[in-house]
C-alpha cells in the first residue's frame, strides 16, 4: 500500500502520533502512561504515516544522544493498517534520512518484531529484557547507508547466517562498515589475519567495543589476532592490545612463523559464517559475505595451521598499559 511519510516536531505533531501511540501502547499493549510519555519526545523528530485520503496508520520517532548513533523508537501501526507494509515503508524512509548523518542505528525490539527488523538490515545486540511488562532485545544496524542502499534488492541484509549474497567494497569506509557489520554479530569467535594492526581499522572505538563486547560477554569466546609485523605496537598504545592483557584468557594475538607456509591476502573469520576478504594488504578491496560456510571454513582451516605454526610476541612485554 502506498503510504506518504510526514516529520514533526514534537512541538507541531498533529493529534493523530499522540492518538495512534495512546490506542497502540497503552490501550493495546497496557503500557503505563509514565513509561509511555517521557522528555525524550521534545528532542525527537516524529514520522507520521498517512494514506492516500490522508488517514493516519502508523507513527514512530528518530533521536540521537550521540553523535553517531540515531535511536529509531515508539513504532506503532494501527490494527487495521497492518500487514500491508506500511510498517517497512516507515522503518526505512526513517533509516534512509539517518544514514546520511549517522553510521549506526538502534532500537529496542519486542520479541515478536525481530524478523520484522531483521529485514531491513537490523540484528539483535543484547539479550531478553524487561520492559513495561513486554520481552524486548536491543537491535542495531552498523551500516544504514550500505543497507539504505539495498532495499528492494536484498533479503534479511547483512543477517549472519542469512545474508548469501557478497557485499563487494573498494574503499575503507565501506570495509569497515562491513567488518564491523559482521564483527558485531559475533556469538564465538572472531579470527582475524593482517600484516599488522592498523590503528585506522582496529583501533576504532567500535571496533574495539565490538571486541570487548565478545569477549567479556560469551563464556566459550575467542579472538585470536594473528599478524606479520608487531614492531608498531610499540610506538603507538593500541587498546586492543591493552584490552587483550586485561582478557588474557579470551583474546591472543601471535605472529606469523615465515618458515612455514602463510597467506598473501587478510581476511577475518566470525563464528563459522561471516567472512570479510581483502585482496591485498595493502589496499581496502575485497568483499565480505555473512552466510558463507565453505569458504569460512576452508580460511578457518588455513587460519588454524598458521596459528599453529605462530610466535608468541615480544614486543607486547614492551608495551605500558
Amino acid at each position: 500500500m502506498k503510504v506518504r511519510i510526514r516529520k514533526y516536531s514534537w512541538q507541531l505533531a498533529p493529534a493523530d502520533i499522540r492518538n495512534i501511540r495512546q490506542a497502540v501502547f497503552v490501550e493495546e499493549q497496557q503500557v503505563p502512561p509514565e513509561l509511555e510519555w517521557d522528555d525524550t519526545d521534545e528532542i525527537a523528530d516524529h514520522y507520521l504515516a498517512v494514506l492516500p485520503d490522508n488517514s493516519p496508520a502508523g507513527v514512530a520517532r528518530l533521536f540521537s544522544t550521540l553523535e553517531e548513533t540515531a535511536h529509531i523508537g515508539r513504532m506503532a501501526i494501527l490494527p487495521v493498517h497492518r500487514g500491508k507494509g506500511i510498517g517497512e515503508a516507515l522503518l526505512r524512509h526513517m533509516m534512509v534520512e539517518a544514514a546520511g548523518q549517522f553510521s549506526e542505528i538502534q532500537l529496542s525490539a519486542q520479541e515478536h518484531a525481530i524478523p520484522f527488523y531483521q529485514q531491513s538490515g537490523f540484528h539483535v545486540c543484547s539479550e531478553f529484557y524487561d520492559d513495561a511488562g513486554i520481552p524486548h532485545v536491543d537491535m542495531r544496524c552498523l551500516a544504514p547507508k550500505l543497507v539504505s542502499d539495498a532495499f528492494g534488492v536484498r533479503q534479511t541484509p547483512m543477517l549472519l547466517g542469512h545474508d548469501r549474497e557478497a557485499w563487494l567494497f573498494d574503499s575503507e569506509s565501506t570495509m569497515t562498515a562491513l567488518m564491523d557489520s559482521v564483527a558485531g554479530q559475533a556469538r564465538q569467535r572472531i579470527w582475524l589475519y593482517d600484516r599488522l594492526l592498523d590503528h585506522d581499522l582496529y583501533d576504532r572505538l567500535r571496533f574495539r567495543e565490538l571486541i570487548s563486547t565478545l569477549a567479556r560477554h560469551h563464556r566459550l569466546s575467542e579472538v585470536r589476532l594473528l599478524i606479520h609485523d608487531d614492531k608498531p605496537l610499540v610506538k603507538r598504545r593500541h587498546q586492543i592490545v591493552e584490552l587483550m592483557r586485561r582478557i588474557p584468557s579470551r583474546i591472543e594475538l601471535r605472529l606469523i612463523n615465515e618458515d612455514y607456509p602463510v597467506e598473501d591476502q587478510p581476511f577475518l573469520l566470525v563464528d563459522r559464517e561471516g567472512v570479510v576478504f581483502r585482496h591485498d594488504f595493502y589496499k581496502p578491496e575485497g568483499f565480505a559475505k555473512f552466510s558463507d560456510s565453505g569458504r569460512a571454513r576452508l580460511l578457518a582451516e588455513s587460519f588454524q595451521r598458521m596459528w599453529d605454526a605462530g610466535k608468541r610476541s615480544l614486543e607486547l612485554r614492551e608495551l605500558p598499559l
